[in-house]
């Protein structure tokens, strides 16, 4: 990865405003183009492979599911377990063993089958966490265990096809950062923390995650990482990163895609060994696709103005109609918006019982 610059912005002024007030511009939008297109759940059809096109409720395996060839291959191995009412412990004994059975082993990735913005990810990397995490789901819950990447840098690569274009577009690529600070023998984590430039104005994101160790001393020159799962809105980094992308990358992309049925709208989070592969669309592993929800994560560059990141929003808001109204003209029907509502509330309910994330 290039070293992060700090020169500019720690946080933009936007950057952590509540969700529902960034969007204000998109939803008038939604109306706007509602009325224009005689329906108000058009953009559900942008993918319709995949039922309210993964807008909300939509399990990540359900997608997962559906890859084939090169784009299967491309997606981190992965499978799923139902939580059960038997004691954690040896509920977790036992999938240790079908973890082993499966060829993978620790440390795991385990997160919510039904979850977004990074909610619920947990590092697993003994019996114990293992243990942990499963106790804070109720019975019946899927989770997914993923193999953890060989490769630390991580991107978020917006991709759109139009469905009669055989080949679709990188339209974003953001470098993702997990923040860390380095001790110096005498500083808690907490003290730490509070004296970085921006970890100090984000400390909120990170000593409920870090609590049990806030009063540790960090040894000397020890980097202490901050953030597991990258995730904006859990305190990661993000560097616009779209002068990297490439026609190699971007026909590496598609070879990807065109793996995976009726899909034209997402953001793939995708692990990769340097950015030299990255370009070359060499070494690319997919940790999640997320789709018709997903963001441009270089709208969160701190150094993107608040114009430019709101005008990226409407643009995606106005290809999900735009996608949408012609997967309609295909034959697709668009989905009624209590399927929409019922999908929000089974993300909003399974989002009480997440584990802390990593």
């Amino acid at each position: 990865m290039p070293a992060l610059d700090t020169s500019g912005k720690t946080v933009s002024f936007f950057e952590f405003w509540p969700t529902w007030l960034i969007y204000v511009p998109v939803v008038l939008q939604w109306l706007w183009l509602s009325t224009r297109h005689r329906s108000l759940t058009l953009p559900l059809l942008a993918n319709p492979g995949l039922p309210l096109s993964g807008m909300a409720g939509v399990p990540k395996s359900t997608l997962f599911a559906q890859a084939g060839g090169e784009c299967a291959d491309a997606i981190l191995p992965w499978f799923t377990h139902s939580v059960s009412g038997e004691n954690s412990t040896a509920q977790a004994s036992a999938l240790l063993r079908s973890i082993e059975q499966r060829g993978l082993q620790l440390p795991i990735v385990c997160k919510p089958d039904i979850g977004c913005r990074g909610a619920g990810v947990k590092l697993i990397k003994d019996l114990a966490d293992l243990a942990g995490c499963l106790a804070a789901y109720p019975p019946g819950t899927s989770v997914m265990l993923q193999k953890l990447s060989s490769w630390e840098p991580e991107a978020g690569i917006f991709y759109v096809r139009h469905p009669d274009q055989a080949e679709g577009q990188v339209v974003s690529l953001a470098l993702k950062y997990s923040p860390y600070v380095v001790g110096d023998g005498k500083r808690t984590l907490a003290q730490l923390i509070d004296a970085d430039r921006r970890a100090g104005k984000l400390s909120h994101l990170y000593r409920e995650r870090h609590q049990a160790q806030l009063s540790e001393v960090i040894a000397a020159g020890r980097p202490y990482k901050l953030v597991f799962s990258a995730s904006h809105c859990r305190g990661a980094i993000f560097r616009d990163g779209r002068d990297l992308i490439t026609p190699q990358l971007t026909r590496r992309i598609n070879r990807i895609m065109a793996d995976l049925p009726e899909f034209h709208y997402g953001r793939l989070d995708i692990k990769f060994p340097d950015i030299a592969q990255l370009q070359q669309g060499r070494g690319l592993e997919i940790v999640e696709i997320n789709t018709a929800s997903s963001e441009s994560l270089h709208i969160w560059d701190s150094n993107t103005p608040f114009v430019e990141a709101v005008g990226s929003l409407l643009f995606q808001y106005r290809t999900l109609f735009q996608l949408g109204r012609r997967n309609r003209e295909r034959g697709y029907n668009t989905p009624g918006i209590r399927a929409l509502l019922r999908g929000w509330q089974v993300e909003r309910r399974l989002q009480n019982y997440y584990p802390i994330t990593d």
